[in-house]
């Protein structure tokens, strides 16, 4: 029979090897940008419109799926359900995605709005937004994988002079829409973010405009805080967002030049892209600390909130770019 110290020694061998997977399926991938813009070299000059935007979301999209350790969001066996800040990072790529998935389908590749949907993206965006914790029939990965098959077959006819109903329509104000749902995420993760500390904050909600009115009264004030235990999975919700937007913003600097330097706005982009750039420098704390605002300790959230509040005031000043005449 197995005594107590041979048991206790393979305990302590399980729980090392479960840290060292944790720890190794827990590491960010590197960006793509690269290799987005490699691959459309690879066409020539002559590349379509939407295949740097289409290849973006494609290769993000996989890189969820494909980079250390998988998809993990849903994983009920240890020692990944017991990981939180890999899920967090997940699911703030999928969120991006899913706006973007859902911009393709509904403007970038409609021309007016009797047109009619792209059959592709008809069917691949409802298959992103399936609960990225689902495992069962079907899995969260299963759909996925059948949504970026979708847009493979998307991007593949926008090269087909014979499947006209297939394009991508980079104007101004396809453009502007996607910002204008972009902006509202990077709003509620700014704010998510500076709930670190507590803040006691004003309602706001129906400033401007006095004839305004909402379901259910609420207090003028209210304190938010976010809780201890949720910090890091907020930060690193909001680092994989930044780190999906980042391409896919490369991707449209690309698709939308032309819109962009007829506008003058092509400098604005590229200030939004330089501040998202900052979220994804690297974290040399063991730990998402928590300090307060001017203390002794640093606050990574605070610090976080500051560069997605800065691209987040950039792509407001990029929207009335686009507006304008």
């Amino acid at each position: 029979m197995l005594n107590k110290k041979i048991i206790g020694a393979l305990l302590a061998l399980v729980l090392v090897l479960f840290y060292i997977t944790g720890w190794w399926v827990s590491q960010e991938p590197d960006m793509l940008v690269d290799e987005i813009k490699q691959s459309r070299q690879q066409l020539g000059n002559d590349a379509m419109i939407g295949y740097s935007t289409t290849t973006a979301l494609i290769r993000v999209s996989e890189t969820l799926l494909d980079k250390r350790g998988g998809y993990i969001s849903n994983d009920i066996m240890p020692p990944f359900v017991f990981l939180d800040n890999m899920p967090a990072w997940e699911l703030g790529v999928l969120e991006m995605s899913r706006d973007l998935a859902l911009a393709l389908r509904k403007d970038f590749s409609r021309s007016q709005s009797q047109s009619t949907e792209n059959v592709h993206l008809k069917l691949a965006q409802p298959m992103f937004n399936i609960d990225h914790r689902n495992w069962a029939i079907p899995s969260a990965e299963s759909e996925y994988r059948k949504a970026i098959a979708k847009l493979y077959l998307y991007r593949t006819e926008l090269a087909d002079p014979a499947k006209p109903d297939s394009q991508f329509y980079a104007r101004a104000d396809n453009l502007r829409d996607w910002l204008n749902a972009v902006q509202k995420r990077l709003g509620s993760y700014s704010q998510r973010l500076s709930a670190s500390v507590g803040q006691d904050r004003v309602n706001t909600d129906l400033a401007g405009e006095t004839s305004a009115r909402q379901s259910t009264n609420v207090a003028d004030s209210s304190m938010v805080k976010t809780s201890w235990w949720k910090l890091d999975d907020e930060f690193y919700e909001a680092r994989g967002a930044s780190w999906a937007l980042l391409h896919f913003l490369k991707a449209i600097e690309t698709d939308f030049a032309d819109v962009l330097q007829r506008k003058n706005a092509m400098v604005s982009l590229r200030q939004i892209i330089r501040e998202l750039e900052a979220t994804q420098q690297t974290i040399w704390s063991p730990m998402i600390l928590n300090g307060s605002g001017f203390g002794l300790m640093a606050n990574h959230s605070l610090v976080m909130a500051n560069y997605i509040s800065r691209a987040n005031a950039a792509l407001i000043d990029l929207s009335e770019l686009l507006t304008q005449g």
